[in-house]
């Protein structure tokens, strides 16, 4: 299954206009919407810390290794003399990574459907952001909004859920999967009287066994598309028969 490494703002210094607090505040609380979009799309992740630098969450996402994509998140602000006046959202991405590309366009394109501007939507190849260039894996780096722009940086206070959820929308796109909405997690249990339940990458026949459900396990469930369900099993996560699920 998809795993990626999530990495939210640390710049605690960049304050938001309306006084709500930082970036590495608020980019934290998208985060944060974001989880649960990620568990109900079979997909993990690993997350920096509010106490971590880029530097620091470049060096533990490539220590750790394994990860299929590098998301960072972050507002702008505008340059010297231009205060307040620029809004927008950019994805960055490195300019010889067709991956990062790839993903910068389907972020954008998701983006631009909740943005209240869609056409100051854009993705920018650049070689100068750590958090593109140093990731041993694609990587985009998703400027959302101005923080020093009055109405992008209440846009990004009031519309955390959406963003998440284009965010999310872009993620499972990316990797081929359907789109799933979150629900309240339930337990589950495993139920084919007596032989074990594949748990696939994909949710049909089609998909590649990642793990085997012992009959009678108790299994997490976080989601549901076309009579399957997204599972979580003693640290193996994919998409399971739901009739053969009793929650």
């Amino acid at each position: 299954m998809p795993k990626i490494y999530l990495s939210p703002s640390t710049q605690d210094w960049n304050p938001y206009i309306t006084g709500s607090g930082s970036e590495e505040y608020n980019m934290n609380l998208l985060a944060d919407a974001l989880e649960p979009y990620l568990l109900s799309n079979a997909i993990t992740w690993v997350r920096n810390t509010p106490d971590m630098t880029a530097a620091s969450s470049i060096r533990q996402a490539n220590s750790i290794g394994g990860f299929d994509f590098y998301l960072a998140l972050h507002s702008n602000a505008s340059g010297a003399g231009n205060e307040g006046n620029t809004r927008g959202i950019i994805a960055f991405y490195y300019p010889t990574s067709t991956l990062g590309r790839e993903a910068a366009e389907i972020f954008a394109a998701n983006l631009r459907e909740v943005y209240p501007l869609p056409n100051l939507v854009r993705t920018q190849s650049t070689t100068s952001l750590g958090e593109v260039r140093q990731p041993r894996f694609p990587a985009n780096l998703i400027e959302i909004g101005y923080h020093d722009n009055y109405a992008d940086a209440l846009w990004i206070e009031s519309s955390r859920e959406q963003i998440a959820q284009a965010l999310a929308r872009g993620l499972t796109e990316f990797f081929g999967l359907p789109f799933i909405y979150p629900q309240p997690p339930e337990t589950g249990r495993v139920t084919t009287g007596g032989t074990p339940l594949r748990l696939r990458d994909y949710p049909g026949t089609e998909g590649n066994v990642v793990a085997m459900l012992p009959d009678g396990a108790s299994v997490t469930v976080y989601g549901e598309w076309q009579g399957w369900y997204v599972v979580h099993y003693n640290g193996s996560v994919g998409y399971a028969a739901a009739a053969y699920i009793e929650v």
